[in-house]
């Protein structure tokens, strides 16, 4: 029997992404243990496992999972999903690496309802409510979103009959600008007790969703994560250019309705309950490619398992940084993209990427 008859082999090119994308699963699973267990009350993995499997061995363990780890954390791996499969989407959509949900006004659209309900909500008791703010943020989000693809639908190619880029671009821009000023607005007439609370939304927390946040946020992701998910064939072809796309049979103008509505479903979810959190939207579709190459098929999905492990590893911090006290955790998604991107820059002038 020959060296080569013995010899392992190797994995291929088409097995290397697939088993990438395996190993980042497993790492998110790894992160999501480590959040279960890190806390005021320390629990070991197995004591982790044992309080999901077997809440009645550990009931002391059981209720700290069941009734505040375990909907933090599943909360933080959705919103990450969310915001990091709708960053990659609107990336492919206006093939743009810097592109980011916050182009189709989805997130000004949440905040400016947000703030609306935060300083006027004391006006309508009968609406008061701990569910005000993140269903009006969620209301505003989608209304938001709608009406910058009616504005787009202005712009027309009369080729592939679809809504320019430039067009979406343009009204995703205005109702940004719009909004951000109604926000400043709202702010500068609310007292001092709702301006803390504008900032403590705007800075982006987990802490506060529970399971309600769950309930609400998991729906939407599922329908924000399989409608992008569906498209990603569609995606690749797009990259090509609108003519080149329509030529291979895509409706572009189909696609492009069904990514941003869908990203808006699940940022919209997102930031309603748990405020504006930035730079996952950038930062892991970035990481995706670099992985995992340019084909969307993989990208997408591995945007969202990176995404997800990003927010629970930043909530770990945010938990753990300043205890008792904490964190902010978009302060921490801030400053984790903010150094990625410097070191890409970094690393660029150093010649090491093209």
């Amino acid at each position: 029997m020959t060296d080569a008859t013995l010899a392992l082999p190797l994995p291929t090119g088409k097995l290397r992404r697939p088993l990438v994308l395996l190993g980042l699963g497993l790492l998110l699973a790894l992160l999501l243990i480590l959040s279960l267990g890190i806390g005021a009350v320390k629990l070991t993995p197995w004591q982790v496992v044992r309080g999901l499997l077997a809440p009645g061995a550990d009931e002391r363990a059981a209720l700290v999972l069941h009734a505040i780890r375990l909907p933090r954390t599943l909360l933080a791996a959705l919103v990450g999903a969310c915001l990091a499969g709708a960053g990659a989407a609107m990336q492919g959509l206006f093939r743009n690496p810097l592109a980011d949900p916050g182009l189709i006004g989805v997130s000004s659209g949440a905040a400016v309802a947000a703030v609306a309900a935060i300083v006027f909500g004391g006006y309508f008791p009968a609406l008061a409510g701990p569910a005000l703010v993140p269903f009006a943020a969620f209301i505003g989000s989608l209304l938001a979103t709608g009406t910058v693809l009616l504005l787009a639908q202005r712009f027309q190619s009369g080729t592939v009959r679809a809504s320019s880029v430039a067009g979406l671009l343009l009204a995703g821009l205005a109702m940004t600008v719009i909004t951000m000023a109604g926000v400043g607005f709202m702010t500068y007439l609310s007292d001092d007790r709702q301006m803390r609370d504008i900032t403590y939304w705007s800075l982006g927390s987990v802490a506060s969703g529970g399971w309600r946040g769950v309930g609400w946020v998991f729906p939407a992701a599922v329908l924000c994560l399989g409608g992008l998910l569906s498209q990603a064939r569609k995606l690749d072809a797009l990259a090509l250019g609108e003519r080149e796309a329509a030529h291979l049979g895509v409706n572009v103008t189909r696609l492009r309705r069904v990514l941003v509505i869908a990203a808006a479903l699940g940022v919209g979810a997102a930031t309603a309950f748990c405020g504006v959190i930035g730079f996952l939207g950038l930062l892991a579709p970035h990481l995706a490619r670099l992985l995992l190459g340019a084909g969307h098929r993989f990208v997408l999905p591995g945007s969202m398992v990176i995404g997800a492990g990003l927010l629970v590893l930043a909530d770990i911090g945010a938990r753990t940084l300043l205890a008792p006290a904490e964190l902010p955790v978009g302060l921490l998604t801030n400053l984790i993209g903010g150094g990625f991107f410097l070191w890409l820059l970094l690393r660029k002038r150093g010649g090491g990427i093209a």
